[in-house]
Formats: structure tokens, sequence, C-alpha cells
């Protein structure tokens, strides 16, 4: 698969994102119409948008700036492949007997 790079598909994914967002968020919330809820979806969007700028931004520019990942599940085997290389462990994987 190959990289998005049109401007306008960029921003037409940011925008469906948003939708999704917002139209989970209102029927979360319509099914629980009150304010505990709309706090906790709230604090949910901050908190998931925090956690996201942490991993992609934060990690790379302050703690190590080879740590650099397309997504989520990317950083997850890009630390595990770390894991491993510094443990000492073959890349291929081990034969079960």
């Amino acid at each position: 698969m190959t990289d998005l790079t049109s401007k306008t598909w960029i921003v037409a994914k940011g925008v469906m994102f948003a939708v999704i967002a917002i139209l989970a968020a209102a029927i979360v919330w319509l099914e629980a119409p009150n304010l505990r809820v709309a706090f906790l979806l709230a604090l949910l969007a901050w908190s998931s948008a925090r956690f996201y700028y942490f991993l992609f931004y934060v990690l790379e520019r302050y703690v190590d700036p080879t740590m650099r990942y397309a997504g989520v599940l990317d950083l997850l085997m890009g630390m595990r492949q770390r894991r491993r290389t510094l443990r000492g462990e073959a890349d291929e994987p081990r034969e079960r007997s």
C-alpha cells in the first residue's frame, strides 16, 4: 500500500474520522443522556488525542528520533522488534518441538 499524498484526500480522511467520532459519541450519549456520560465522553476524546500526540510526536522528538512509525500497529511491531534486538534474540521465528 502506498502513502496517501493527496492533500484533498488527507483532509477528507480527517473529516471522516471527525464525523465517525462525533456520531459514535452522539449514539453513546443518546443511550444514556446525562452530564456524567457527556463528561466521560469528552474526557475520553481529550485523553485519546493526547495519547496519540504522545505516541507520534513526543516519543520521536524528545525520547528517540529514530522512533518514526506510520500507525499504532507499526509502533507496536517496532517496539517488539526493538525489544527482541536488545535481548539478542534472532529475527527468525523459533522452531516448536
